[in-house]
């Protein structure tokens, strides 16, 4: 039998620090302390060569540690079509019909004070569970599921 991998889910942004900290809110994930001798993170970033500075955050990742570790990166090109790799935050797990649709419609309404936007509700069809779906602050697809 095969042994059983780790991952870690490495998004490409503009502004890694921000995604970053949006993501640790939305997941309940901590943002690792900089790395030994600087008081900040940005502190660690202005002493690394120019050409260097800023092209990554720290990850966040769950304090459990039992979640994937997540990574941001700067990248020179924005988002210009669909996010290839999509996030399902399971707020509704176990829950059908009016309970579900209100523990995701509350953690929705947490969300957008985070500065995410909700695009749709797809509503139960007989075969899938309500979710809803909605973008991070930079436009990334996820669903609250």
């Amino acid at each position: 039998m095969a042994s059983i991998k780790q991952i870690q889910v490495t998004f490409d942004c503009a502004e890694p620090e921000r995604v970053a900290r949006f993501w640790s809110e939305v997941l309940g994930y901590v943002v690792p302390p900089p790395p030994e001798g600087f008081a900040t993170w940005d502190d660690f970033d202005r002493a690394v060569p120019p050409e260097h500075q800023g092209p990554a955050f720290a990850s966040c990742a769950d304090p459990s540690g039992a979640g994937p570790r997540l990574f941001f990166q700067r990248v020179p090109e924005s988002k210009v079509v669909k996010n290839r790799v999509h996030l399902d935050v399971r707020v509704g797990t176990g829950l059908v019909g009016e309970e579900r649709l209100a523990a995701l419609e509350a953690e929705c309404t947490r969300l957008i004070a985070l500065g995410a936007v909700r695009v749709r509700l797809l509503l139960a069809d007989g075969v899938n569970e309500s979710c809803l779906l909605m973008q991070d602050i930079e436009g990334n697809e996820f669903c609250l599921d």
